[in-house]
């Protein structure tokens, strides 16, 4: 619905399944790649996916993408974990805020983006790349406010846009982490068809509706799901 792919919520909820931090991130990336595919499809057919603006982010998130995720796994799964806690943290009251927030109303702009675009994108893109492939969130919950007010495209195609970029950050963080770790191949099969599905029932939710209340409700459970984490930690 929100151009962000689930790994906010995809890596949690794994962790909390009691599966080991490294295979939760590699398969939350693994399943935003196949919720940003599906819901994709969804917005390409309503034209909400800015394609040449998407297309300068591709260079950069895929190099961020796939050298964050090798980078996971080499660094201590605890850090991981209290810097996934302050993203929860900070993504979550962002999206809460989006409830009262007024966002530009302007229309998709069709011109070709400019080379100084290209460069700002480019460096946006892999250091968002970087942090998806380290924590598997894909990058969407960054991408679609830089859209919306750095370039001022409406919310629906911001997040069409965003979730065009997230099939590649995801797809390059999962190659990232396969290069020095391994996958659970098991647990990808066994969730693959619903988040499938539920990208495409997302999307045209969100096509059809501006969902303003359910993002403030995401929001806040991801605020839940940060504290649930740090009582984790701190056993």
């Amino acid at each position: 619905m929100f151009g962000q792919g689930g790994g906010l919520l995809y890596t949690p909820l794994l962790i909390f399944l009691g599966y080991s931090t490294l295979a939760s991130i590699s398969t939350s990336l693994f399943l935003n790649m196949i919720t940003a595919l599906f819901a994709t499809v969804m917005y390409f057919r309503s034209r909400l996916v800015e394609l040449r603006l998407a297309l300068a982010f591709i260079p950069g998130i895929i190099a961020g993408s796939f050298l964050g995720g090798a980078e996971g796994n080499f660094v201590d799964t605890k850090l991981l974990l209290w810097l996934f806690v302050a993203f929860l943290v900070g993504a979550g009251a962002r999206m809460v805020y989006t409830y009262w927030e007024r966002t530009p109303a302007t229309q998709v702009s069709r011109k070709r983006p400019s080379p100084s675009t290209y460069i700002v994108v480019a460096l946006f893109s892999f250091g968002v790349g970087i942090l998806s492939g380290l924590l598997g969130i894909g990058g969407g919950i960054l991408i679609l406010p830089f859209l919306v007010f750095a370039y001022r495209i409406p919310t629906k195609a911001a997040a069409g846009t965003s979730m065009f970029v997230v099939i590649f950050s995801s797809a390059f963080g999962v190659l990232g982490h396969s290069t020095f770790g391994q996958l659970d191949y098991l647990l990808i099969l066994s969730t693959v068809l619903a988040v499938a599905a539920g990208g495409a029932i997302g999307a045209r939710f969100m096509i059809r509706t501006g969902a303003r209340w359910i993002k403030a409700g995401f929001g806040l459970l991801m605020l839940v799901f940060a504290i649930q984490l740090v009582l984790k930690l701190l056993g």
